[in-house]
């Protein structure tokens, strides 16, 4: 837990504000492509959270569309396993510190292994630092999720879309259960009740566990959705995409993370 307290408040602004920054951006791109409101807030939550469990979250508050809910998870699931694939190859062409890295893969990288499939590769340090940024990130899922059902009224009207699911969003809609087992392990390392001799094993064990993550990942992959979803979906998860890559690199130049 050091870490977090070490990474400073202006990095943790600098999350927030890019995720807001990200879905604004991108339900803007949805929208000038001339996508409907609720697909449109999908792909927005998809890309500046954690993908398809924002999606997920999202989708029966504002009630969209079975539809639109496969659209967007299955091209973002596809997305997504490109960016483990293509981000680590982006180091040298940036010219980033390992650090640096790990910010940008936790700013941009749709899932959490996704983000440890992508930052294992290049150090530890980026692995630590990415999986931190990322953590903080989808955090930022509970206060969309309750933002987004507050408007859900005020949504027009689509053809097929569901009445917004009534009531307040439940506690699990808000904070991921990861999380909570994040910061109780987080926290039992930092005050030593996890003795170092457990923790080789535990690392090994933590390896094997992304790798049996990212195969379940990979099993919800079909890559022959990219071929129904239309040429507007694909051109809207991508833009989106190449803006949040964008101001993520803005705010690690402006923050001067070294």
């Amino acid at each position: 837990l050091g870490a977090i307290v070490a990474s400073g408040t202006a990095l943790l602004v600098g999350i927030v504000a890019t995720v807001i920054v990200g879905i604004g951006a991108s339900v803007l791109i949805c929208r000038v492509l001339g996508l409907p409101a609720r697909m449109a807030i999908l792909v927005a939550c998809g890309n500046a959270i954690c993908g398809n469990s924002a999606i997920a979250a999202v989708a029966p508050v504002i009630g969209a569309d079975n539809k639109d809910i496969a659209a967007a998870i299955a091209f973002t699931a596809v997305l997504g396993v490109l960016m483990v694939l293509g981000l680590p190859l982006f180091v040298p062409l940036a010219g980033l510190s390992d650090n640096q890295y790990g910010v940008l893969a936790g700013l941009t990288v749709y899932a959490v292994p996704q983000v440890l499939a992508a930052t294992v590769p290049v150090s530890l340090l980026s692995t630590q630092v990415g999986t931190l940024v990322k953590l903080v990130r989808v955090l930022m899922l509970g206060p969309v999720v309750v933002f987004f059902s507050l408007i859900a009224p005020r949504l027009p009207p689509e053809l097929g879309a569901a009445p917004p699911k009534a009531g307040r969003p439940g506690f699990t809609k808000l904070v991921p259960w990861f999380i909570l087992g994040f910061l109780a392990l987080a926290s039992a390392r930092s005050l030593g009740l996890i003795p170092d001799a457990a923790v080789a094993p535990l690392t090994r064990l933590a390896s094997f566990l992304t790798v049996l993550s990212m195969a379940a990942l990979g099993l919800g992959v079909d890559v022959r959705v990219l071929a129904r979803v239309g040429g507007r979906v694909t051109l809207a998860v991508t833009g989106s995409l190449v803006v949040l890559v964008v101001v993520s690199l803005l705010l690690i130049r402006g923050l001067r993370i070294v």
